[in-house]
């Protein structure tokens, strides 16, 4: 049988006194635990903590899963388990910033370009753009968003909301701000898996002919780029 399982769950017919239903999932090789399944949404509490975890991460991005649990219950007050929060953590793809082993490698095959931006002195629009992805928190759920800013004017070019992230949304949001404002000379990313993708990275480069630059991931560069969070880190190890 070629039709997939959805397309097979919909030849169901609820009302049929001649077929039950368990016959119906048989003869269509289904199970019928399917019909009845709604997928759950994160509740609003986690919602809550996810909310709390990415202020917290934005201020102490060096807080991993245990320090983030710590505080979540001797300073918020909530019963939590570092179980809990390492999920969140994937949900939300924060990790802890730091000199630690390097476990975020770029997938099979994925090129990593070269940092550009080093002491280059952004003086006009369309010289520099960078592109990154959030999450957007919504009932039931959350979003994630990509946006692309202009970074001498500071206005986004363009953006875009998707339940997933996957490079061919990254690169249709990029080729719709290029048709509506024309190509930048340099696109600034991270070495998320995204944009060291091959059809990501090929489009900007070979397609649009635009330079690609990436975030190195060394604490000299880090430590250049947020001083004060440097000095906050230094003070809490000291705590």
């Amino acid at each position: 049988m070629n039709q997939s399982v959805q397309e097979r769950r919909l030849k169901v017919e609820r009302e049929n006194t001649s077929l039950s239903m368990t016959r119906q999932c048989s003869l269509l090789n289904i199970h019928r635990s399917g019909l009845y399944y709604k997928p759950v949404g994160e509740t609003q509490y986690n919602l809550e903590l996810m909310r709390m975890i990415d202020e917290q991460h934005m201020k102490r991005p060096w807080y991993g899963v245990p320090r983030m649990t710590t505080w979540l219950r001797e300073d918020m007050g909530h019963i939590v388990n570092h179980k809990r929060i390492e999920r969140l953590y994937r949900l939300l793809g924060v990790s802890a910033i730091g000199p630690k082993p390097n476990t975020s490698k770029p997938g099979k095959n994925h090129k990593i370009y070269p940092y550009l931006l080093k002491n280059l002195k952004v003086k006009h629009p369309n010289q520099v753009w960078a592109i990154d992805i959030t999450y957007l928190p919504v009932q039931g759920g959350y979003l994630y968003l990509v946006a692309i800013i202009d970074l001498y004017s500071r206005y986004v070019v363009n953006w875009s909301l998707s339940n997933t992230m996957s490079s061919h949304w990254c690169t249709e949001t990029l080729k719709e701000a290029v048709r509506l404002h024309g190509k930048p000379e340099i696109i600034n990313t991270d070495q998320g898996s995204q944009f060291t993708a091959t059809e990501f990275s090929e489009c900007v480069a070979d397609e649009l002919e635009i330079r690609l630059r990436m975030d190195g991931k060394g604490q000299s560069e880090y430590a250049e780029k947020f001083p004060h969070y440097v000095e906050i880190y230094q003070r809490d190890r000291k705590e």
